[in-house]
């Protein structure tokens, strides 16, 4: 009965609203390793989402890591999640899971990721996915996981895993023309992330490129500040892109993502037995996010296609035409101006290509009999 009374409890820590705590706050109330009562560790995992689990991939995902966690440790390990960025920004509590203290756990898209461990700039490649399963297959193959151990000695955190941002694949939404082609990028004022390497693959591809918070989107497309932006489409149907926008053109010449990052400190206090559940259970909730995700861009499109004067999907030849474009310039702005060894952005693409040629010749030996 008292098992029932904790799962239940459990269950409706995950469902509750988001509420706006500092991290002052998660400090009075005393949260973190040693937290009075039944279990032995505590871990807070802070993201900027909706605690919605219908509405976005990361929601869903924490809750099954949740269950999984504690119910493999017998809920000796509590997992606390907090979303819609309650506990601060995404720099904010990817500083606290640093120390351990009052946050183990922060999940950050690619500009804040960049801030901790500049590496993972490079994945910010223009055009460097062919599709959903090469994306999948290099996030959470071993390429990555051992480019993002750089991450423990250069910032203190550890990677779990890889979530894809809204659907990963992002989709332009303007109010000029539409785009089809590379010429029809040319001179638009396109919004981008904080983010140096969309500043460079914009001006490459001819646009403009103005760098706004997210906050500000709205307001710059409904007064001309910007002509248009990108996001994955699963965006532009959840803030309704369309009532400030007229076109939009799926191409998918950026992947966004954010990397669920845990705080070495807290995570080499644990036993090694709870280690292990962590970082299982963490790969199997980020497995069950990439389906959802996928779904979220799926059902934007659709909506997308329904509400704006007119959807595209850019055609392959033009995506090769852009990529031959912005690849070449994007490699010289992270390699001159970001000081990236052009090596590893080498390696890096080497090992894209690898992952597509293995998947094609697999699907040909397992199907094409």
């Amino acid at each position: 009965m008292a098992r029932a009374k904790q799962a239940h409890r459990a269950l409706r820590a995950v469902r509750r609203p988001a509420v706006a705590l500092g991290i002052g706050a998660l400090a009075a109330i005393g949260l973190g390793v040693g937290t009075a009562g039944a279990q032995s560790y505590t871990m807070v995992i802070a993201h900027l989402l909706p605690e919605d689990l219908s509405g976005n991939e990361i929601a869903p995902a924490m809750a099954h890591f949740k269950t999984l966690v504690e119910a493999r440790t017998g809920g000796d390990l509590e997992v606390q999640v907090f979303g819609a960025g309650a506990l601060g920004s995404e720099i904010e509590t990817g500083k606290q899971a640093q120390s351990g203290t009052t946050v183990q756990a922060s999940v950050m898209s690619s500009g804040a990721m960049s801030s901790f461990f500049s590496e993972y700039q490079i994945i910010t490649t223009p055009f460097l996915f062919p599709n959903y399963r090469v994306a999948w297959a290099y996030f959470d193959g071993p390429w990555h996981a051992e480019l993002m151990r750089g991450a423990i000695e250069q910032a203190g955190l550890r990677y779990l895993g890889t979530f894809d941002d809204g659907g990963g694949f992002v989709a332009f939404t303007n109010n000029v023309r539409p785009i089809r082609t590379v010429e029809d990028i040319k001179g638009l004022k396109i919004r981008v992330e904080e983010n140096p390497a969309h500043v460079a693959t914009m001006k490459a591809l001819g646009a403009s490129a103005t760098p706004l918070p997210w906050g500000e989107v709205l307001t710059a497309l409904g007064t001309g500040l910007a002509d248009g932006q990108f996001n994955a489409p699963g965006v532009s149907s959840s803030f309704k892109l369309w009532d400030v926008n007229d076109y939009t053109t799926w191409s998918g010449h950026v992947f966004n993502s954010q990397s669920w990052m845990v705080g070495e400190s807290w995570f080499q206090s644990l036993p090694d037995e709870y280690k292990a559940i962590v970082v299982d259970s963490a790969q199997e909730a980020v497995e069950m996010a990439h389906g959802i995700a996928a779904l979220a861009a799926v059902r934007g499109w659709q909506e997308s296609c329904q509400n704006f004067e007119e959807c595209i999907i850019l055609a392959d030849d033009e995506k090769q035409k852009m990529a031959d474009i912005a690849r070449p310039a994007w490699k010289e702005w992270i390699t001159g101006d970001f000081g990236i060894e052009a090596s590893l952005v080498d390696d890096l693409w080497a090992e894209v290509d690898r992952i597509h040629a293995e998947i094609k010749e697999r699907d040909q030996a397992l199907f094409l009999k």
